[in-house]
């Protein structure tokens, strides 16, 4: 039986946990997640840990948060002016706001604090810091 390697296109399916057990993404009741091995499309310790499976295998894994989304760096904490937002816009805690990042390129922040003068962002990604669970079935390789 064919085992999935760097190159092949596979479906999976996957519940993903964090170290308490909480479920924070699954494939259930949907279709598969479909991704070509080593093309970057997840995360490093993702695609590490299919390679080597045969369709119909499933398997646990443990994720460190250095194979995931790397660390918290506080660097992407931003404390920005009022005088910088949209008028329009009422900021509140744990919104989601999109602003453009020092390429061009849109970034998603959440807002951790909102203050009379500033407004404090965080461009950490929502699962920076953490070693991930996930559940792995392979569906399919192409």
């Amino acid at each position: 039986m064919s085992q999935a390697k760097s190159g092949d296109k596979v479906s999976i399916h996957y519940t993903g946990r964090l170290t308490d057990g909480t479920v924070f993404d699954s494939s259930q009741g949907r279709e598969p997640l479909v991704f070509t091995i080593g093309d970057g499309e997840v995360i490093p310790g993702f695609d590490s840990a299919v390679e080597g499976m045969a369709v119909g295998e499933s398997k646990n894994v443990t994720i460190p948060m250095d194979q995931a989304y790397g660390p918290r760096m506080d660097q992407l904490i931003l404390d920005v002016p009022r005088s910088q937002v949209p008028p329009e816009l009422n900021p509140e805690v744990d919104q989601r706001l999109q602003m453009s990042g020092p390429n061009g390129e849109m970034v998603v922040v959440r807002v951790v604090e909102v203050a009379e003068d500033t407004i404090k962002l965080d461009a950490n990604p929502p699962l920076a810091g953490e070693d991930l669970n996930f559940d792995i079935e392979l569906v399919h390789i192409a």
